[in-house]
């Protein structure tokens, strides 16, 4: 029987290779909408970041969202998305 082989993705701030299930997914809808995608399921082109504000702050300051989406991220959006990366805390 073979293992079944983990989806890996590499988080935004901190560069590190980690478990898709463990990182938070941050989604750009069709519409240029940003938001957080807790279930990973939602369609739209996604980003990933460790569950940590740390990481979400190397994130911001690398405009590591801003490469990943090829768009200007307004900073109300990086205020809600940092709202809700507390509660992952």
């Amino acid at each position: 029987m073979s293992t079944k082989k983990l989806p890996l993705r590499q988080c935004i701030g901190c560069g590190e290779m980690k478990n898709k299930k463990e990182m938070i997914r941050v989604l750009k809808t069709s519409e240029d909408e940003i938001l957080l995608d807790a279930t990973g399921r939602k369609n739209g082109r996604g980003a990933y970041l460790c569950p940590s504000l740390e990481c979400f702050k190397k994130a911001v300051k690398s405009k590591g969202l801003e490469r990943s989406f090829k768009m200007a991220i307004p900073k109300e959006v990086y205020e809600a998305l940092e709202k809700e990366m507390e509660q992952f805390e």
